[in-house]
């Protein structure tokens, strides 16, 4: 049984470092260009504006922080006639769609308590555009959420990136508040993960990025082939994302375009919200993962497919699977002899101690990385990014407890209190 429990636990551990052996060539590639490429391009020549966008938000009781973000949207250096600003307010009982009103929005309110969730919100945001003048009006709609501020160059700089011909466009994902706890610093950590070493290598090597809920551009020709927004799983944003991989759609990424949101900052909180984005992700690989699958083997864009694969599929499963299979055998072991059973147990113990020391120095380099490449990024005290770093590890491996809850509950869409109003920009 030990021999069995070993060759598990090294098959499943060879096939997670085979699956995601390219990531460690974004991270190189991240860590060896992305500075120079920074500097470039801040030298460029900024193009004269002329292409009309609409920034939509979706907003759910939010009107203690609405005001914030549409003031950094009508801050922008971009033609203040080339943007306007929608807001839907999805079910609120507060004051929000006023609030946006007053602060220069034009605002919608909507009331269905049956479609909950930012997929149908913005699908009826959508579709009250529509009503009042053409979506081909707009070359392209920016997507935020209530929580977002954006820097001055926000718009100006998607808008260089997009005319380059990219039909979707994600941003720098940047967060208010990486200073207020070690839950809100791993999901900044996560974030800025995401833009250096995963999205910036995938642009530059000519495959697909992945859009991350918010600071997103989609172009109005896939919104009309779309006829509006028809995603509406618990991760709409990796369902999207992974219909543009299989669709041939391209997904850029702007990284001088930065926007700051408010993470969570309980652990009761991020439990939640993590529980509902590992059922997406389970949703996503039911409805995706096949489609997905074939992408790999033909189409137009095979390692874009296999990128996203790897984004909804193996890790988590295969690490399910091997729990179960250790704990299965543990319970096994209670069965033996006690004498057989002690030893039985105490070599188990060691075979999780070392896994689990592996995957604790495993995240922190992960983490590390990110941290040190971006340090003059983030908004928040050395002492705070140097305290808050080595939490960063118990953050990812607590998605194992709550990918498998995930597997096992009924899990519902639910907002999250935002009260953030604090300008981090630069």
């Amino acid at each position: 049984m030990l021999r069995f429990l070993d060759q598990v636990n090294t098959i499943v551990g060879m096939l997670l470092f085979l699956a995601y052996l390219y990531q460690v060539f974004y991270t190189l590639y991240g860590l060896a260009f992305c500075r120079r490429d920074r500097r470039k391009a801040a030298r460029q020549t900024p193009a004269k504006p002329s292409r009309r966008y609409a920034a939509l938000i979706c907003a759910r009781n939010e009107e203690s922080v609405i005001g914030e973000l549409i003031s950094s949207l009508r801050a922008q250096d971009y033609p203040a006639e080339l943007l306007d600003i929608y807001v839907l307010a999805d079910n609120s009982t507060d004051a929000t769609a006023r609030v946006a009103r007053q602060a220069g929005a034009i605002a919608f309110e909507r009331f269905n308590p049956y479609q909950v969730g930012k997929g149908y919100a913005l699908n009826e945001l959508f579709s009250q555009i529509r009503s009042r003048r053409p979506l081909s009006d707009y070359d392209a709609f920016l997507v935020f959420d209530a929580d977002n501020i954006v820097d001055s160059h926000f718009v100006s700089a998607m808008d260089r990136t997009f005319a380059q011909g990219y039909d979707v466009l994600t941003s720098y994902r940047n967060s208010k508040n990486f200073a207020s706890s070690w839950v809100s610093a791993g999901y900044s950590i996560w974030f800025l993960r995401e833009a250096r070493f995963l999205n910036y290598p995938r642009m530059k090597l000519h495959t697909n990025c992945a859009i991350s809920g918010t600071g997103f551009l989609v172009s109005s020709k896939i919104i009309e082939e779309n006829g509006g927004w028809p995603y509406h799983l618990l991760t709409e944003d990796i369902q999207f994302s992974t219909v543009c991989a299989t669709k041939g759609w391209r997904i850029g990424y702007c990284d001088d375009a930065i926007l700051y949101d408010e993470q969570p900052v309980t652990f009761s909180q991020s439990w939640r919200q993590r529980m509902r984005w590992a059922k997406g992700f389970y949703q996503v690989n039911a409805h995706c993962g096949a489609s997905l699958a074939r992408g790999c083997l033909r189409g137009p864009r095979r390692f874009s497919c296999y990128d996203m694969l790897m984004t909804i599929a193996p890790c988590v499963l295969l690490t399910i699977a091997a729990v179960f299979v250790n704990l299965f055998c543990g319970v096994t072991i209670l069965s033996l002899p006690p004498f057989l059973a002690d030893f039985m147990l105490r070599h188990v113990g060691r075979s999780l101690l070392t896994m689990l020391l592996w995957s604790y120095g495993m995240m922190f380099v992960y983490g590390l990385l990110p941290v040190l490449a971006e340090w003059r990024r983030i908004p928040a005290s050395p002492l705070k990014k140097v305290m808050y770093l080595p939490f960063f590890p118990l953050f990812m491996l607590t998605y194992i407890p709550i990918s498998l809850a995930a597997l096992l509950v009924r899990v519902e869409w639910k907002p999250i209190r935002h009260t953030s109003i604090e300008d981090v920009r630069a």
